[in-house]
């Protein structure tokens, strides 16, 4: 008599073993393609492993959807040479504007203070890695949180005479962002150019009238990247405002009710932005023109309105638009963060949601702080992402023994992406302090070489200090063993966030 129970716990058992017999195989051989053929840093080499090891069937699922960089360097490296390309047109059919302004032979500082010579080297680094222009004469309004930004930028679309170019990882369909959208066709409607770009994956939940109404009255909405295979993992988190050429935008506030505090989640949303007027505003506009010609569809073509003349209300503050991502040769924006930490004298100011320094960078603050340098660091105490935070957490215990003091923002959600260093440099833009700015975003920030500037952005600093909860070593030790282990977990995996 046949025993069906016996053949299927028989089948069953071989099924298995065949199953665990192909699944090691596999593992090693995506362990041996990671390790040798993928020239990783070896932290993100480890960081995968990890995840094959815990994770060993859908680890390779994972990898492939956000680390396999597979077609990437075609892509980017295929974008990179076109923006090389808009670059050079920009020189020839624009070379006074192309005038790098550099002191001659290092014989003018760029600010008539005594330790500031390193200010020049600094300013050829960010020429050097990515081509940005040293721009002087510009004048620079800062925001500190949503509302005030965007009463400012609705005022200037209203009073655009040629065109509106918006760039934004994140352009909601909520009621922030139906009014600007409004605001955009109503200019459609009347003859003005307006071009908007978002990212494919920041903006998966808009629904698809959203975009299209504004095309059907006259203007252009593109996605970026739309979110498709590894795709995902590659996002432009570029937040860029140009109009009419003559006034631009950059900083941390995307645009949704969350970032003017209309939800309940985060209550007050604390982020910075900068408004310029003058030179810097070319430099906005060439960005948007590459981003936008990297999408499908006619090409933008460089025309002497997109760079009109600066008028004589132009400003005092010199600085430069630095960009990177996986279409640049160089990690610029990183290079200038380092560089900052490393050149500091009496202070370093830092404001990031998302902290995650690599090991270059993290020993670099530890060593400023030990110098007797005041390094102060502000992340969030009620995290969008709580993974992240707890990474961040991890980091601040090696800070601390070092010196550096640690705050939590507890007024609500702080998104702000600020570095100021004595009194002198600020870094504003939409670069977080973690590798994923680094490495995977497409990010630009504003560096400004400008006493009057960083005053205020520290005065900032000082009232965002009184509403901090500060962490001491005492209250980071004396935290449980769950959150020890969470944080050392996110700490080892670090690399992919």
């Amino acid at each position: 008599m046949i025993k069906w129970g016996d053949i299927v716990r028989n089948f069953i058992g071989e099924f298995w073993y065949i199953f665990l017999v192909v699944l090691f195989i596999f593992n090693l051989l995506f362990a041996v393609f990671v390790v040798f053929f993928e020239k990783k840093n070896p932290g993100v080499i480890w960081a995968w492993l990890m995840v094959l090891a815990f994770i060993p069937c859908f680890g390779f699922i994972i990898y492939l959807i956000f680390g396999f960089e597979g077609r990437k360097h075609k892509w980017f490296e295929k974008k990179g040479q076109e923006d090389r390309e808009i670059c050079i047109e920009f020189q020839n059919k624009f070379p006074e504007l192309a005038n790098n302004n550099i002191p001659e032979n290092f014989n003018e500082r760029i600010l008539p203070i005594e330790h500031t010579w390193y200010l020049n080297n600094f300013v050829v680094m960010n020429y050097n890695s990515c081509g940005s222009i040293y721009r002087k004469n510009n004048e620079i309004t800062a925001f500190h949180e949503g509302n005030s930004k965007f009463k400012a930028l609705v005022e200037d679309i209203k009073n655009a005479k040629k065109y509106v170019y918006l760039e934004y990882y994140l352009m909601h369909d909520d009621r922030l962002g139906n009014i600007i959208m409004d605001l955009l066709i109503e200019k459609a409607k009347a003859g003005i150019e307006v071009k908007v770009l978002y990212d494919g994956m920041g903006n998966v939940k808009n629904r698809p009238n959203f975009r299209k109404k504004l095309n059907l009255a006259g203007g252009e909405a593109r996605i970026f990247l739309p979110p498709r295979g590894i795709r995902i993992n590659y996002r432009n988190h570029r937040k860029i405002a140009v109009i009419d050429g003559k006034t631009g935008y950059i900083g941390g506030l995307n645009i949704g009710d969350e970032y003017i505090g209309a939800k309940k989640r985060f209550g007050f949303w604390r982020d910075s932005h900068i408004r310029i007027e003058g030179s810097a505003v070319y430099d906005l506009q060439l960005r948007f023109i590459m981003d936008w010609n990297f999408t499908k569809g006619e090409k933008m073509k460089l025309d002497a309105r997109h760079f009109p003349e600066i008028t004589s209300s132009e400003g005092s503050v010199n600085m430069q638009i630095v960009s990177s991502g996986p279409d640049t040769s160089w990690d610029s924006i990183y290079f200038g963060y380092f560089r900052l930490v490393t050149e500091a004298n009496r202070n370093i100011y830092i404001e990031s949601p998302y902290f995650a320094p690599d090991d270059g960078l993290l020993e670099a603050l530890k060593t400023a702080a030990i110098s007797g340098v005041d390094v102060r660091i502000i992340i969030p105490a009620k995290p969008d992402h709580l993974f992240v935070h707890s990474c961040s957490l991890n980091y601040m215990g090696e800070l601390l023994e070092a010196g550096v003091r640690c705050y939590e923002y507890t007024k609500g959600f702080i998104h702000s992406k600020v570095m100021t260093i004595d009194g002198i440099v600020t870094s504003v833009g939409t670069a977080n302090m973690d590798i994923r700015s680094y490495k995977l975003n497409f990010e630009v920030n504003a560096f400004i070489y400008d006493e009057n500037v960083t005053r205020e952005f520290d005065r900032q600093f000082e009232l965002d200090f009184n509403d901090c909860r500060e962490i001491t070593i005492e209250s980071y030790k004396n935290r449980g063993i769950v959150k020890k282990v969470q944080e050392s977990f996110a700490r080892l995996i670090s690399p992919l966030l």
